[in-house]
Protein backbone atom coordinates (compact mmCIF):
# COMPACT_ATOMS: atom_id res chain seq x y z
CA UNK A 1 0.00 0.00 0.00
CA UNK A 2 1.27 3.52 -0.85
CA UNK A 3 2.29 5.62 2.16
CA UNK A 4 0.21 8.78 2.79
CA UNK A 5 3.41 10.84 3.38
CA UNK A 6 4.80 9.91 -0.04
CA UNK A 7 2.23 10.76 -2.73
CA UNK A 8 2.69 9.65 -6.30
CA UNK A 9 4.78 12.58 -7.61
CA UNK A 10 5.22 10.90 -10.99
CA UNK A 11 1.45 10.84 -11.45
CA UNK A 12 1.19 14.53 -10.49
CA UNK A 13 3.87 15.40 -13.06
CA UNK A 14 1.96 13.50 -15.72
CA UNK A 15 -1.15 15.43 -14.73
CA UNK A 16 0.67 18.75 -15.18
CA UNK A 17 1.94 17.70 -18.60
CA UNK A 18 -1.52 16.58 -19.72
CA UNK A 19 -3.07 19.81 -18.45
CA UNK A 20 -0.49 21.89 -20.33
CA UNK A 21 -1.03 19.90 -23.54
CA UNK A 22 -4.81 20.20 -23.22
CA UNK A 23 -4.66 23.97 -22.78
CA UNK A 24 -2.32 24.33 -25.76
CA UNK A 25 -4.65 22.23 -27.89
CA UNK A 26 -7.63 24.35 -26.83
CA UNK A 27 -5.81 27.58 -27.67
CA UNK A 28 -4.62 26.18 -31.02
CA UNK A 29 -8.13 25.03 -31.88
CA UNK A 30 -9.52 28.45 -31.00
CA UNK A 31 -6.88 30.11 -33.20
CA UNK A 32 -7.56 27.92 -36.21
CA UNK A 33 -11.31 28.33 -35.77
CA UNK A 34 -10.90 32.11 -35.52
CA UNK A 35 -8.87 32.24 -38.72
CA UNK A 36 -11.36 30.06 -40.57
CA UNK A 37 -14.42 31.97 -39.39
CA UNK A 38 -12.79 35.34 -40.07
CA UNK A 39 -11.88 34.27 -43.60
CA UNK A 40 -15.40 33.05 -44.24
CA UNK A 41 -16.88 36.27 -42.87
CA UNK A 42 -14.65 38.49 -45.01
CA UNK A 43 -15.41 36.53 -48.17
CA UNK A 44 -19.12 36.42 -47.38
CA UNK A 45 -19.22 40.16 -46.63
CA UNK A 46 -17.31 40.98 -49.81
CA UNK A 47 -19.56 38.76 -51.90
CA UNK A 48 -22.69 40.23 -50.33
CA UNK A 49 -21.52 43.81 -50.87
CA UNK A 50 -20.61 43.13 -54.48
CA UNK A 51 -23.89 41.31 -55.05
CA UNK A 52 -25.85 44.26 -53.67
CA UNK A 53 -23.86 46.65 -55.86
CA UNK A 54 -24.46 44.50 -58.92
CA UNK A 55 -28.19 44.19 -58.21
CA UNK A 56 -28.53 47.94 -57.64
CA UNK A 57 -26.85 48.69 -60.98
CA UNK A 58 -29.00 46.13 -62.78
CA UNK A 59 -32.06 47.67 -61.22
CA UNK A 60 -31.03 51.06 -62.63
CA UNK A 61 -30.46 49.44 -66.02
CA UNK A 62 -33.91 47.83 -65.93
CA UNK A 63 -35.55 51.19 -65.23
CA UNK A 64 -33.70 52.86 -68.13
CA UNK A 65 -34.55 50.03 -70.49
CA UNK A 66 -38.20 50.11 -69.43
CA UNK A 67 -38.33 53.81 -70.30
CA UNK A 68 -36.65 53.17 -73.66
CA UNK A 69 -38.96 50.22 -74.49
CA UNK A 70 -42.10 52.12 -73.48
CA UNK A 71 -41.13 55.05 -75.73
CA UNK A 72 -40.30 52.67 -78.56
CA UNK A 73 -43.62 50.82 -78.17
CA UNK A 74 -45.44 54.11 -78.43
CA UNK A 75 -43.47 55.03 -81.58
CA UNK A 76 -44.30 51.68 -83.16
CA UNK A 77 -47.97 52.00 -82.34
CA UNK A 78 -48.02 55.38 -84.07
CA UNK A 79 -46.08 53.90 -86.96
CA UNK A 80 -48.44 50.94 -87.36
CA UNK A 81 -51.43 53.30 -87.40
CA UNK A 82 -50.10 55.13 -90.46
CA UNK A 83 -52.22 54.16 -93.41
CA UNK A 84 -49.32 53.87 -95.86
CA UNK A 85 -47.32 51.51 -93.63
CA UNK A 86 -50.44 49.59 -92.72
CA UNK A 87 -51.42 49.28 -96.37
CA UNK A 88 -47.89 48.22 -97.36
CA UNK A 89 -47.95 45.42 -94.78
CA UNK A 90 -51.49 44.15 -95.36
CA UNK A 91 -51.43 44.57 -99.17
CA UNK A 92 -47.99 42.98 -99.38
CA UNK A 93 -46.60 46.15 -101.01
CA UNK A 94 -43.25 45.61 -99.32
CA UNK A 95 -41.40 47.87 -101.75
CA UNK A 96 -43.28 50.81 -100.19
CA UNK A 97 -42.71 49.69 -96.57
CA UNK A 98 -39.26 51.08 -95.83
CA UNK A 99 -39.77 54.37 -97.77
CA UNK A 100 -43.01 54.92 -95.85
CA UNK A 101 -41.32 54.21 -92.51
CA UNK A 102 -38.32 56.42 -93.30
CA UNK A 103 -40.11 59.65 -92.51
CA UNK A 104 -41.76 58.22 -89.37
CA UNK A 105 -38.46 56.99 -87.88
CA UNK A 106 -36.27 59.79 -89.23
CA UNK A 107 -35.83 61.47 -85.81
CA UNK A 108 -34.98 58.06 -84.28
CA UNK A 109 -32.25 57.36 -86.77
CA UNK A 110 -30.86 60.84 -87.53
CA UNK A 111 -30.61 62.00 -83.94
CA UNK A 112 -27.01 62.63 -82.95
CA UNK A 113 -25.42 59.93 -80.83
CA UNK A 114 -25.80 61.03 -77.19
CA UNK A 115 -23.04 61.52 -74.70
CA UNK A 116 -22.61 58.86 -72.00
CA UNK A 117 -24.38 61.14 -69.50
CA UNK A 118 -27.52 61.29 -71.76
CA UNK A 119 -27.40 57.74 -73.06
CA UNK A 120 -29.95 56.53 -70.52
CA UNK A 121 -32.66 58.92 -71.69
CA UNK A 122 -31.84 58.71 -75.42
CA UNK A 123 -33.70 56.75 -78.12
CA UNK A 124 -30.98 57.03 -80.73
CA UNK A 125 -31.15 53.88 -82.89
CA UNK A 126 -28.40 52.35 -84.98
CA UNK A 127 -30.72 50.45 -87.33
CA UNK A 128 -34.20 49.04 -87.74
CA UNK A 129 -35.78 46.23 -89.77
CA UNK A 130 -39.27 44.82 -90.39
CA UNK A 131 -40.13 41.10 -90.11
CA UNK A 132 -42.59 39.36 -92.38
CA UNK A 133 -45.43 37.08 -91.30
CA UNK A 134 -43.00 34.14 -90.79
CA UNK A 135 -40.53 36.12 -88.67
CA UNK A 136 -37.93 36.49 -91.45
CA UNK A 137 -36.17 39.82 -92.03
CA UNK A 138 -37.49 42.01 -94.84
CA UNK A 139 -34.39 43.37 -96.55
CA UNK A 140 -34.45 47.17 -97.12
CA UNK A 141 -33.95 48.68 -100.60
CA UNK A 142 -31.56 51.30 -99.27
CA UNK A 143 -29.67 50.05 -96.14
CA UNK A 144 -28.17 53.47 -95.50
CA UNK A 145 -31.60 54.86 -94.63
CA UNK A 146 -32.33 52.15 -92.03
CA UNK A 147 -28.82 51.49 -90.73
CA UNK A 148 -26.30 49.25 -92.40
CA UNK A 149 -25.71 45.71 -91.10
CA UNK A 150 -23.57 42.91 -92.42
CA UNK A 151 -25.47 39.80 -93.56
CA UNK A 152 -24.43 37.72 -90.50
CA UNK A 153 -25.75 40.33 -88.10
CA UNK A 154 -28.98 40.79 -90.09
CA UNK A 155 -29.70 37.06 -89.95
CA UNK A 156 -29.62 37.22 -86.13
CA UNK A 157 -32.66 39.54 -86.18
CA UNK A 158 -34.96 36.82 -87.54
CA UNK A 159 -37.39 35.01 -85.20
CA UNK A 160 -39.08 31.64 -85.49
CA UNK A 161 -42.45 33.35 -85.19
CA UNK A 162 -43.83 36.86 -84.81
CA UNK A 163 -43.93 37.99 -81.18
CA UNK A 164 -47.13 39.15 -79.51
CA UNK A 165 -45.23 41.17 -76.92
CA UNK A 166 -42.00 43.14 -76.88
CA UNK A 167 -38.89 40.98 -77.17
CA UNK A 168 -35.36 41.90 -76.08
CA UNK A 169 -32.26 40.43 -77.67
CA UNK A 170 -28.59 40.99 -78.37
CA UNK A 171 -26.70 40.34 -81.63
CA UNK A 172 -23.06 40.24 -82.70
CA UNK A 173 -21.93 42.77 -85.28
CA UNK A 174 -18.48 42.17 -86.75
CA UNK A 175 -17.19 45.59 -87.71
CA UNK A 176 -13.86 44.11 -88.70
CA UNK A 177 -11.81 41.04 -87.85
CA UNK A 178 -10.17 42.62 -84.84
CA UNK A 179 -13.14 44.31 -83.24
CA UNK A 180 -16.63 43.01 -82.49
CA UNK A 181 -19.72 44.94 -81.42
CA UNK A 182 -22.78 43.73 -79.50
CA UNK A 183 -26.06 45.54 -80.22
CA UNK A 184 -29.21 45.51 -78.14
CA UNK A 185 -32.37 44.95 -80.21
CA UNK A 186 -36.04 45.45 -79.30
CA UNK A 187 -38.72 43.67 -81.33
CA UNK A 188 -42.18 45.31 -81.16
CA UNK A 189 -45.21 43.55 -82.69
CA UNK A 190 -47.44 45.37 -85.23
CA UNK A 191 -51.14 44.36 -85.15
CA UNK A 192 -53.69 44.48 -87.96
CA UNK A 193 -56.37 47.13 -87.47
CA UNK A 194 -58.94 44.81 -89.06
CA UNK A 195 -58.29 41.38 -87.51
CA UNK A 196 -56.17 42.30 -84.50
CA UNK A 197 -53.60 39.64 -85.44
CA UNK A 198 -49.84 40.23 -85.55
CA UNK A 199 -48.89 40.96 -89.15
CA UNK A 200 -45.32 42.15 -88.69
CA UNK A 201 -42.72 43.26 -86.17
CA UNK A 202 -40.35 46.19 -86.00
CA UNK A 203 -36.85 45.35 -84.76
CA UNK A 204 -34.79 48.35 -83.61
CA UNK A 205 -31.12 48.15 -82.68
CA UNK A 206 -29.36 50.29 -80.05
CA UNK A 207 -25.98 50.53 -78.53
CA UNK A 208 -26.20 48.58 -75.23
CA UNK A 209 -26.46 50.67 -72.13
CA UNK A 210 -23.24 50.12 -70.19
CA UNK A 211 -23.26 49.59 -66.47
CA UNK A 212 -21.03 52.17 -64.81
CA UNK A 213 -21.44 51.50 -61.07
CA UNK A 214 -20.54 54.16 -58.59
CA UNK A 215 -19.26 51.52 -56.21
CA UNK A 216 -17.19 49.66 -58.77
CA UNK A 217 -13.53 49.72 -57.91
CA UNK A 218 -10.48 49.78 -60.11
CA UNK A 219 -10.21 46.74 -62.31
CA UNK A 220 -13.95 46.07 -62.41
CA UNK A 221 -15.06 44.85 -65.84
CA UNK A 222 -18.55 44.47 -67.33
CA UNK A 223 -19.85 42.93 -70.52
CA UNK A 224 -22.47 40.74 -72.17
CA UNK A 225 -22.57 36.96 -72.76
CA UNK A 226 -24.74 35.86 -75.70
CA UNK A 227 -24.73 32.93 -78.14
CA UNK A 228 -22.02 31.22 -76.13
CA UNK A 229 -19.62 34.15 -76.51
CA UNK A 230 -18.45 36.73 -74.02
CA UNK A 231 -18.05 40.38 -74.99
CA UNK A 232 -15.83 42.34 -72.58
CA UNK A 233 -13.67 44.73 -74.70
CA UNK A 234 -11.23 45.39 -71.85
CA UNK A 235 -10.19 41.70 -71.80
CA UNK A 236 -8.06 39.86 -74.31
CA UNK A 237 -9.60 37.37 -76.70
CA UNK A 238 -8.05 34.41 -74.87
CA UNK A 239 -9.30 35.65 -71.49
CA UNK A 240 -12.78 36.20 -72.92
CA UNK A 241 -12.82 32.71 -74.41
CA UNK A 242 -11.73 31.11 -71.12
CA UNK A 243 -14.29 33.06 -69.07
CA UNK A 244 -16.98 32.37 -71.66
CA UNK A 245 -16.56 28.59 -71.31
CA UNK A 246 -16.78 28.85 -67.51
CA UNK A 247 -19.91 31.01 -67.76
CA UNK A 248 -21.48 28.51 -70.16
CA UNK A 249 -20.83 25.66 -67.68
CA UNK A 250 -22.24 27.66 -64.78
CA UNK A 251 -25.40 28.61 -66.71
CA UNK A 252 -25.89 25.03 -67.93
CA UNK A 253 -25.50 23.51 -64.44
CA UNK A 254 -27.69 26.09 -62.67
CA UNK A 255 -31.45 26.53 -62.90
CA UNK A 256 -31.21 30.09 -61.61
CA UNK A 257 -31.06 33.06 -63.98
CA UNK A 258 -28.52 34.80 -61.77
CA UNK A 259 -25.58 33.60 -59.71
CA UNK A 260 -21.94 34.26 -58.91
CA UNK A 261 -18.74 32.25 -58.66
CA UNK A 262 -15.00 32.77 -58.25
CA UNK A 263 -12.75 32.90 -61.31
CA UNK A 264 -9.13 33.69 -62.13
CA UNK A 265 -8.37 36.38 -64.69
CA UNK A 266 -4.76 36.97 -65.71
CA UNK A 267 -3.61 35.13 -62.58
CA UNK A 268 -5.66 37.31 -60.21
CA UNK A 269 -8.72 36.10 -58.21
CA UNK A 270 -11.99 37.66 -59.32
CA UNK A 271 -15.67 37.30 -58.39
CA UNK A 272 -17.96 36.97 -61.42
CA UNK A 273 -21.69 37.82 -61.31
CA UNK A 274 -24.17 37.13 -64.07
CA UNK A 275 -27.88 37.82 -64.58
CA UNK A 276 -30.08 37.25 -67.60
CA UNK A 277 -31.08 40.42 -69.43
CA UNK A 278 -33.94 39.04 -71.56
CA UNK A 279 -35.91 36.41 -69.64
CA UNK A 280 -38.68 34.63 -71.63
CA UNK A 281 -37.46 36.23 -74.88
CA UNK A 282 -37.67 34.68 -78.35
CA UNK A 283 -34.13 35.90 -78.95
CA UNK A 284 -31.20 33.81 -77.66
CA UNK A 285 -30.57 34.28 -73.91
CA UNK A 286 -28.19 37.08 -73.01
CA UNK A 287 -26.55 37.73 -69.66
CA UNK A 288 -25.09 40.84 -68.07
CA UNK A 289 -21.59 39.98 -66.78
CA UNK A 290 -19.67 41.83 -64.08
CA UNK A 291 -16.21 40.76 -62.89
CA UNK A 292 -15.00 42.24 -59.61
CA UNK A 293 -11.35 42.00 -58.48
CA UNK A 294 -10.78 40.47 -55.04
CA UNK A 295 -7.40 42.02 -54.45
CA UNK A 296 -8.66 44.39 -51.75
CA UNK A 297 -10.56 41.60 -49.96
CA UNK A 298 -7.56 39.28 -50.13
CA UNK A 299 -5.32 42.03 -48.77
CA UNK A 300 -7.75 42.62 -45.93
CA UNK A 301 -7.85 38.87 -45.26
CA UNK A 302 -4.04 38.74 -45.29
CA UNK A 303 -3.86 41.58 -42.75
CA UNK A 304 -6.46 39.90 -40.58
CA UNK A 305 -4.53 36.63 -40.67
CA UNK A 306 -1.42 38.41 -39.43
CA UNK A 307 -3.43 40.11 -36.70
CA UNK A 308 -5.04 36.89 -35.56
CA UNK A 309 -1.69 35.06 -35.84
CA UNK A 310 -0.03 37.66 -33.60
CA UNK A 311 -2.88 37.49 -31.12
CA UNK A 312 -2.67 33.69 -31.21
CA UNK A 313 1.04 33.74 -30.36
CA UNK A 314 0.31 35.99 -27.41
CA UNK A 315 -2.57 33.74 -26.42
CA UNK A 316 -0.37 30.67 -26.63
CA UNK A 317 2.27 32.29 -24.44
CA UNK A 318 -0.40 33.38 -21.99
CA UNK A 319 -1.88 29.88 -22.03
CA UNK A 320 1.54 28.36 -21.33
CA UNK A 321 2.08 30.64 -18.34
CA UNK A 322 -1.47 30.15 -17.11
CA UNK A 323 -1.27 26.36 -17.48
CA UNK A 324 1.93 26.26 -15.43
CA UNK A 325 0.28 28.38 -12.74
CA UNK A 326 -2.92 26.32 -12.76
CA UNK A 327 -0.99 23.05 -12.70
CA UNK A 328 1.00 24.23 -9.70
CA UNK A 329 -2.17 25.29 -7.88
CA UNK A 330 -3.94 22.06 -8.72
CA UNK A 331 -1.05 19.79 -7.78
CA UNK A 332 -1.81 19.85 -4.05
CA UNK A 333 -5.47 18.75 -4.46
CA UNK A 334 -4.33 16.14 -6.96
CA UNK A 335 -1.76 14.78 -4.51
CA UNK A 336 -4.42 14.64 -1.80
CA UNK A 337 -6.80 13.03 -4.25
CA UNK A 338 -4.20 10.37 -5.06
CA UNK A 339 -3.73 9.57 -1.37
CA UNK A 340 -7.48 9.53 -0.71
CA UNK A 341 -8.03 7.40 -3.78
CA UNK A 342 -5.52 4.86 -2.54
CA UNK A 343 -7.15 4.85 0.89
CA UNK A 344 -10.58 4.43 -0.66
CA UNK A 345 -9.32 1.58 -2.80
CA UNK A 346 -7.91 -0.19 0.23
CA UNK A 347 -11.15 0.37 2.17
CA UNK A 348 -13.18 -0.83 -0.80
CA UNK A 349 -11.10 -3.99 -1.00
CA UNK A 350 -11.64 -4.59 2.73
CA UNK A 351 -15.36 -3.94 2.32
CA UNK A 352 -15.56 -6.31 -0.64
CA UNK A 353 -13.72 -8.96 1.35
CA UNK A 354 -16.07 -8.46 4.29
CA UNK A 355 -19.08 -8.56 1.98
CA UNK A 356 -17.87 -11.78 0.38
CA UNK A 357 -17.30 -13.25 3.84
CA UNK A 358 -20.74 -12.16 5.01
CA UNK A 359 -22.35 -13.53 1.85
CA UNK A 360 -20.61 -16.85 2.41
CA UNK A 361 -21.77 -16.89 6.03
CA UNK A 362 -25.33 -16.19 4.92
CA UNK A 363 -25.15 -19.02 2.43
CA UNK A 364 -23.80 -21.35 5.12
CA UNK A 365 -26.51 -20.15 7.52
CA UNK A 366 -29.19 -20.81 4.91
CA UNK A 367 -27.81 -24.26 4.22
CA UNK A 368 -27.54 -24.92 7.95
CA UNK A 369 -31.13 -23.79 8.55
CA UNK A 370 -32.39 -26.01 5.77
CA UNK A 371 -30.28 -28.99 6.90
CA UNK A 372 -31.28 -28.53 10.53
CA UNK A 373 -34.95 -28.27 9.60
CA UNK A 374 -34.73 -31.45 7.56
CA UNK A 375 -32.90 -33.23 10.35
CA UNK A 376 -35.45 -32.10 12.98
CA UNK A 377 -38.52 -32.97 10.94
CA UNK A 378 -38.07 -36.75 11.14
CA UNK A 379 -37.64 -37.10 14.96
CA UNK A 380 -40.44 -34.60 15.60
CA UNK A 381 -42.72 -36.61 13.32
CA UNK A 382 -41.82 -39.82 15.22
CA UNK A 383 -42.48 -38.04 18.53
CA UNK A 384 -45.86 -36.75 17.34
CA UNK A 385 -46.94 -40.19 16.13
CA UNK A 386 -45.85 -41.76 19.44
CA UNK A 387 -47.79 -39.21 21.49
CA UNK A 388 -50.88 -39.72 19.37
CA UNK A 389 -50.56 -43.49 19.93
CA UNK A 390 -50.29 -43.04 23.69
CA UNK A 391 -53.39 -40.82 23.76
CA UNK A 392 -55.39 -43.61 22.15
CA UNK A 393 -54.44 -46.13 24.88
CA UNK A 394 -56.56 -46.75 27.96
CA UNK A 395 -55.52 -47.05 31.58
CA UNK A 396 -53.68 -43.79 32.11
CA UNK A 397 -54.62 -41.36 34.81
CA UNK A 398 -56.40 -38.15 33.72
CA UNK A 399 -53.40 -36.01 34.52
CA UNK A 400 -51.29 -38.23 32.23
CA UNK A 401 -53.71 -37.69 29.34
CA UNK A 402 -53.58 -33.93 29.98
CA UNK A 403 -49.81 -33.95 29.95
CA UNK A 404 -49.73 -36.02 26.75
CA UNK A 405 -52.17 -33.55 25.07
CA UNK A 406 -49.92 -30.64 26.01
CA UNK A 407 -46.86 -32.40 24.61
CA UNK A 408 -48.74 -33.23 21.38
CA UNK A 409 -49.77 -29.57 21.03
CA UNK A 410 -46.14 -28.47 21.35
CA UNK A 411 -45.00 -31.02 18.77
CA UNK A 412 -47.56 -29.57 16.34
CA UNK A 413 -46.14 -26.10 17.05
CA UNK A 414 -42.61 -27.40 16.53
CA UNK A 415 -43.67 -28.99 13.24
CA UNK A 416 -45.10 -25.63 12.12
CA UNK A 417 -41.83 -23.86 13.03
CA UNK A 418 -39.81 -26.44 11.07
CA UNK A 419 -42.10 -26.10 8.04
CA UNK A 420 -41.79 -22.31 8.17
CA UNK A 421 -38.00 -22.51 8.44
CA UNK A 422 -37.82 -24.86 5.46
CA UNK A 423 -40.04 -22.54 3.43
CA UNK A 424 -37.96 -19.50 4.39
CA UNK A 425 -34.76 -21.35 3.50
CA UNK A 426 -36.10 -22.13 0.04
CA UNK A 427 -37.10 -18.48 -0.45
CA UNK A 428 -33.71 -17.22 0.79
CA UNK A 429 -31.97 -19.54 -1.67
CA UNK A 430 -34.27 -18.38 -4.51
CA UNK A 431 -35.61 -21.90 -5.11
CA UNK A 432 -39.27 -21.17 -4.42
CA UNK A 433 -41.39 -20.49 -7.50
CA UNK A 434 -45.07 -19.55 -7.25
CA UNK A 435 -47.49 -20.70 -9.91
CA UNK A 436 -50.08 -18.14 -10.97
CA UNK A 437 -53.49 -19.83 -10.91
CA UNK A 438 -56.97 -18.54 -10.03
CA UNK A 439 -57.49 -18.89 -6.26
CA UNK A 440 -60.83 -18.27 -4.48
CA UNK A 441 -59.74 -15.92 -1.71
CA UNK A 442 -63.25 -15.69 -0.25
CA UNK A 443 -63.33 -19.47 0.33
CA UNK A 444 -59.91 -19.47 2.03
CA UNK A 445 -60.96 -16.66 4.39
CA UNK A 446 -64.19 -18.48 5.31
CA UNK A 447 -62.31 -21.72 6.05
CA UNK A 448 -59.80 -20.03 8.36
CA UNK A 449 -62.49 -18.03 10.13
CA UNK A 450 -64.25 -21.35 10.93
CA UNK A 451 -60.99 -22.74 12.35
CA UNK A 452 -60.25 -19.74 14.62
CA UNK A 453 -62.16 -21.27 17.51
CA UNK A 454 -59.81 -24.24 17.57
CA UNK A 455 -56.87 -22.12 18.71
CA UNK A 456 -56.00 -22.88 22.36
CA UNK A 457 -56.32 -20.18 25.02
CA UNK A 458 -57.94 -17.75 22.52
CA UNK A 459 -60.34 -15.10 23.87
CA UNK A 460 -63.95 -14.89 22.75
CA UNK A 461 -64.22 -12.18 20.08
CA UNK A 462 -66.79 -10.88 17.63
CA UNK A 463 -66.06 -11.36 13.92
CA UNK A 464 -67.21 -8.93 11.20
CA UNK A 465 -66.62 -9.78 7.58
CA UNK A 466 -67.38 -8.04 4.31
CA UNK A 467 -66.19 -9.37 0.95
CA UNK A 468 -67.72 -10.83 -2.26
CA UNK A 469 -68.56 -14.53 -2.37
CA UNK A 470 -66.26 -15.35 -5.32
CA UNK A 471 -63.23 -13.10 -4.99
CA UNK A 472 -60.54 -14.68 -7.22
CA UNK A 473 -56.87 -13.74 -7.07
CA UNK A 474 -53.82 -14.89 -9.02
CA UNK A 475 -51.51 -17.13 -7.01
CA UNK A 476 -50.95 -20.55 -5.45
CA UNK A 477 -53.60 -21.73 -2.97
CA UNK A 478 -51.19 -23.27 -0.46
CA UNK A 479 -49.10 -20.13 0.00
CA UNK A 480 -52.10 -17.77 -0.21
CA UNK A 481 -53.70 -19.79 2.60
CA UNK A 482 -50.54 -19.34 4.73
CA UNK A 483 -50.77 -15.55 4.35
CA UNK A 484 -54.45 -15.50 5.42
CA UNK A 485 -53.74 -17.97 8.27
CA UNK A 486 -50.98 -15.81 9.77
CA UNK A 487 -53.06 -12.63 9.63
CA UNK A 488 -56.18 -14.22 11.18
CA UNK A 489 -54.24 -16.15 13.86
CA UNK A 490 -52.42 -12.97 14.91
CA UNK A 491 -55.73 -11.06 15.00
CA UNK A 492 -57.14 -13.73 17.32
CA UNK A 493 -54.07 -14.27 19.52
CA UNK A 494 -53.36 -10.61 20.17
CA UNK A 495 -57.01 -9.63 20.76
CA UNK A 496 -58.68 -8.97 24.10
CA UNK A 497 -61.74 -10.71 25.59
CA UNK A 498 -64.94 -9.36 24.05
CA UNK A 499 -62.95 -7.75 21.25
CA UNK A 500 -63.52 -7.52 17.50
CA UNK A 501 -61.98 -8.92 14.32
CA UNK A 502 -62.95 -7.19 11.07
CA UNK A 503 -62.09 -8.78 7.70
CA UNK A 504 -62.76 -6.92 4.42
CA UNK A 505 -61.70 -7.50 0.83
CA UNK A 506 -62.35 -5.22 -2.15
CA UNK A 507 -61.18 -4.61 -5.73
CA UNK A 508 -58.98 -1.49 -6.06
CA UNK A 509 -56.98 -0.28 -9.12
CA UNK A 510 -56.54 -3.73 -10.64
CA UNK A 511 -55.76 -5.43 -7.30
CA UNK A 512 -57.57 -7.24 -4.50
CA UNK A 513 -56.99 -5.53 -1.14
CA UNK A 514 -57.49 -7.73 1.95
CA UNK A 515 -57.69 -5.85 5.27
CA UNK A 516 -57.59 -7.64 8.67
CA UNK A 517 -58.06 -5.50 11.79
CA UNK A 518 -58.45 -6.39 15.44
CA UNK A 519 -58.83 -4.80 18.85
CA UNK A 520 -56.22 -5.27 21.57
CA UNK A 521 -53.03 -3.69 22.80
CA UNK A 522 -51.39 -1.73 19.98
CA UNK A 523 -47.88 -2.47 18.78
CA UNK A 524 -45.32 -0.12 20.32
CA UNK A 525 -44.17 2.62 17.95
CA UNK A 526 -40.50 1.71 18.24
CA UNK A 527 -41.35 -1.92 17.43
CA UNK A 528 -43.61 -1.28 14.43
CA UNK A 529 -40.74 -0.97 11.95
CA UNK A 530 -39.33 -4.34 13.11
CA UNK A 531 -42.46 -6.52 13.15
CA UNK A 532 -41.68 -8.04 9.74
CA UNK A 533 -38.17 -9.06 10.82
CA UNK A 534 -37.47 -12.72 11.42
CA UNK A 535 -37.80 -13.96 15.07
CA UNK A 536 -38.91 -10.50 16.25
CA UNK A 537 -41.61 -10.64 18.95
CA UNK A 538 -41.51 -7.23 20.59
CA UNK A 539 -44.95 -6.15 19.49
CA UNK A 540 -47.81 -6.68 21.95
CA UNK A 541 -46.76 -8.90 24.79
CA UNK A 542 -44.38 -11.81 25.13
CA UNK A 543 -46.79 -13.95 27.22
CA UNK A 544 -48.61 -15.01 24.02
CA UNK A 545 -47.19 -18.07 22.30
CA UNK A 546 -45.43 -17.57 18.97
CA UNK A 547 -42.07 -17.95 17.27
CA UNK A 548 -41.71 -14.66 15.32
CA UNK A 549 -41.73 -16.12 11.81
CA UNK A 550 -45.34 -15.62 10.73
CA UNK A 551 -45.32 -12.00 9.53
CA UNK A 552 -41.90 -12.35 7.91
CA UNK A 553 -43.05 -15.45 6.04
CA UNK A 554 -46.39 -13.86 5.06
CA UNK A 555 -44.77 -10.73 3.60
CA UNK A 556 -42.23 -12.76 1.58
CA UNK A 557 -45.03 -14.93 0.17
CA UNK A 558 -47.15 -11.87 -0.68
CA UNK A 559 -44.27 -10.31 -2.58
CA UNK A 560 -43.63 -13.58 -4.42
CA UNK A 561 -47.24 -13.22 -5.62
CA UNK A 562 -46.37 -9.71 -6.97
CA UNK A 563 -48.32 -8.23 -4.06
CA UNK A 564 -47.36 -6.87 -0.64
CA UNK A 565 -48.20 -6.93 3.05
CA UNK A 566 -47.97 -3.89 5.31
CA UNK A 567 -49.07 -2.56 8.70
CA UNK A 568 -51.68 0.12 8.13
CA UNK A 569 -51.90 1.37 11.72
CA UNK A 570 -51.70 0.20 15.32
CA UNK A 571 -53.05 2.65 17.91
CA UNK A 572 -56.01 3.32 20.23
CA UNK A 573 -57.00 -0.35 20.75
CA UNK A 574 -56.91 -1.12 17.01
CA UNK A 575 -54.32 -2.86 14.79
CA UNK A 576 -54.84 -3.27 11.06
CA UNK A 577 -52.87 -5.09 8.35
CA UNK A 578 -53.34 -4.86 4.58
CA UNK A 579 -52.42 -7.50 1.96
CA UNK A 580 -52.57 -6.89 -1.80
CA UNK A 581 -52.95 -9.53 -4.55
CA UNK A 582 -53.32 -9.52 -8.33
CA UNK A 583 -56.83 -10.10 -9.71
CA UNK A 584 -57.72 -13.28 -11.62
CA UNK A 585 -60.30 -12.28 -14.27
CA UNK A 586 -62.93 -14.39 -16.00
CA UNK A 587 -62.61 -15.25 -19.71
CA UNK A 588 -65.52 -15.28 -22.18
CA UNK A 589 -66.03 -19.06 -21.71
CA UNK A 590 -66.30 -18.71 -17.95
CA UNK A 591 -62.76 -19.83 -17.09
CA UNK A 592 -60.53 -17.70 -14.87
CA UNK A 593 -57.28 -16.14 -16.01
CA UNK A 594 -54.73 -13.96 -14.21
CA UNK A 595 -53.95 -10.33 -14.99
Amino acid sequence: MISESQPNKRGVARFRTKLLAAMMLVVSAMTVSGLYLAQRKIMADAGRDLQQNFQAELSSLDKVQELRRAALAERCSVLASRSRIHAALEDNALDLLYPSAKDELRDLMEEEEPSPERAAASLHAKFYRFLDATGAVLSPTNPRDVGELNPKAEVQLALKKLPETQQIGYIWENADAAYEIVDEVVAVPIFSTETGNVISALVVGFKPFELIGKGAGAGTKSGIWVNGQLHIPSLSKSAQAALGSEIAKAITNSASEQNNFAVTVNGAPQLLFYKRLNPSSLFPPAYEIRVYPLADSMAQLHRLRWQIGGASVLLLLGGLIASQFVAARLSLPVEKLAVDSEKDRAERERAETALASTSEKLKRSTRYSADASHQLKSPVTVLRVGLEGLLHRDGFKPEIYEELSTLLHHTHRLTGVIDDLLLLSRMDAGHLEVESNPVNLSQIIEEWLDDLGALPDSPEVKIEKQFPADLCIAGEKRYTSLIVQNLLENARKYNRPGGLIRVTAVWSNGEVVLTVGNTGYPIARDAQEHIFERFHRGGTGSHISGHGLGLNLARKLARLHDGDLRLVRSEDDWTEFEARFLIATQTSDGASQTT
